[in-house]
């Protein structure tokens, strides 16, 4: 077995969602789950299959996310593993839709943060291990960061005054 790392490439300002699932017919729903959380979702979205002809199967609504999805998982190849790039929603607007698709067996992160994804081949294929996701802690926030993380929570309008 060989492990190694892949980085997945995005904007800064795009969040993505990396998860599992086991059925071709995730892209559909996940589009549909999308759409329907959010009107005007801009994303891009692409499913590694795991059997048959193992393409890379794909959709979206913007087209340069659509396309950095499908590169991203064709350099990725781990079956039956699916990247969501969002372009003007944030993860916790779509989760509770993508959880919902009856595929979907579970999410490995959802984040605005660099990802490197922790893969493992075999001969039979490939496969997630897990991500690290942004950066090694520095420390423990204090009063003032606590009243930061607070006030931004606020601003952006996850808790109310």
């Amino acid at each position: 077995m060989e492990i190694t790392s892949v980085a997945i490439h995005k904007p800064e300002d795009v969040n993505l969602i990396l998860g599992q699932s086991h059925f071709i017919k995730t892209v559909e729903d996940l589009h549909e789950a999308l759409v329907g959380a959010v009107p005007g979702i801009k994303f891009g979205l692409a499913f590694c299959e795991a059997s048959g002809p193992a393409l890379v199967r794909w959709s979206g609504t913007d087209d340069e996310l659509t396309d950095l999805a499908r590169g991203t998982m064709l350099r990725l190849g781990t079956g039956h593993a699916f990247l969501i790039l969002l372009g003007n929603a944030f993860p916790i607007n779509v989760l509770p839709a993508v959880r919902a698709v009856q595929e979907v067996c579970g999410i490995y992160c959802a984040t605005a943060n660099s990802v490197e994804v922790i893969v493992a081949e075999t001969d039979q294929g490939r496969a997630i291990l897990g991500v690290a996701d942004g950066v090694r802690s520095r420390g423990i926030e204090g009063e003032a960061e606590i009243a930061e993380r607070k006030q931004m929570l606020r601003r952006f309008g996850y808790k109310a005054s």
